[in-house]
């Protein structure tokens, strides 16, 4: 299975999402790669790390840029799942990726300024879905305030109701400090001693899979 992570907007938990889905799913036993197609190399340098660390779970990682569409059809016939960090904005290899991908994954703050970029998004994935019909598309909310008196996560919500095409999932991420001290370790969160963030990770398995 081929799963994109991407948004059009930078700075919304993208990577940090992205490695601690590898995580899980190699804890699991899954045979996992990991396709960093963002030039900032974030998830790249989190395997890099991984690796040297000798997890008894190991995330492959392969980089690769521009159009990488020929590289994920070959990698989904060698491992269950192939899961691509794509850059945070409209790139060629968000475009390309998810013309091959089985799922598509679009994390966004409940911020306005993330909100504002579904329209370009929708645009995106509609027309990604003419060569690939079967694709499916879930919004996933990230980075979203503990602060229990805060009511983003809501406003949010009904604002996605004007884009049909991607369906909300009901598990939601919150802004835990966690997901940022796994990156400098190679772990994901699920791999860290924080219960409320490995279940988060572990829901958004459940749900998408």
């Amino acid at each position: 299975m081929i799963i994109v992570i991407g948004s059009q907007k930078g700075g919304c938990g993208k990577s940090t999402t992205t490695v601690s889905v590898c995580a899980a799913l190699a804890s699991q036993g899954k045979d996992v790669v990991l396709v960093d197609a963002d030039r900032q190399t974030t998830a790249a340098n989190w395997a890099a790390d991984r690796d040297q660390d000798g997890t008894p779970h190991p995330v492959h990682c392969v980089q690769k840029y521009d159009n990488i569409r020929s590289t994920l059809i070959d990698l989904d016939k060698r491992y269950e799942f192939v899961v691509v960090d794509a850059a945070g904005r409209d790139s060629r290899e968000l475009r390309t990726g998810i013309t091959a991908a089985h799922m598509l994954i679009v994390p966004f703050r409940p911020s306005q300024p993330d909100l504002d970029t579904l329209p370009r998004m929708q645009e995106i994935i509609t027309q990604a879905q003419d060569l690939n019909p079967n694709l499916q598309v879930y919004g996933l909310l990230t980075m979203n305030p503990t602060n229990p008196s805060v009511h983003e996560e809501a406003e949010a919500r009904e604002y996605f109701q004007e884009f049909p095409i991607i369906q909300p999932l009901k598990t939601m991420i919150y802004d835990r400090k966690v997901y940022r001290d796994s990156m400098s370790v190679g772990k994901g969160v699920t791999e860290m001693n924080n219960p409320k963030a490995k279940t988060e990770i572990e829901n958004l398995l459940r749900e998408i899979l």
